[in-house]
């Protein structure tokens, strides 16, 4: 019997701010924080919604928003990417676990090493 492993939003996103870090990006991440009314990211203006990671290692620069296999883009979420994407000289992704080579492949530039 073969059990997949499929990493939830927080592992994903260790994995990822890890690679990133080890191929020379800078990474920002705005963490949530428990409150009264559950789980809050303390934003203001129109920051709700606003990818999970900002990445830059010049001349790049990219917003990345994380989800599980299963996890649905809000709103709100999806209206910072579109915008997001207008902008010239940035990039633009939404990875899941299933993208795990693709994305190694674009913050290294080599795609990871297949296990023997």
């Amino acid at each position: 019997m073969v059990v997949k492993y499929e990493p939830d939003e927080r592992s994903f996103q260790a994995c990822v701010v890890e690679t990133a870090r080890l191929a020379g990006w800078r990474v920002a991440h705005f963490r949530a924080a428990k409150t009264s009314k559950g789980w809050r990211t303390p934003v203001t203006a129109d920051g709700a919604g606003w990818p999970d990671l900002v990445l830059v290692r010049p001349p790049r620069i990219i917003f990345a928003e994380l989800k599980s296999e299963t996890g649905e883009l809000r709103p709100r979420q999806a209206e910072w990417l579109d915008v997001l994407r207008l902008l010239p000289q940035v990039e633009v992704r939404l990875w899941r676990p299933a993208d795990w080579t693709a994305l190694v492949e674009d913050l290294t530039g080599t795609a990871p090493r297949q296990a023997a």
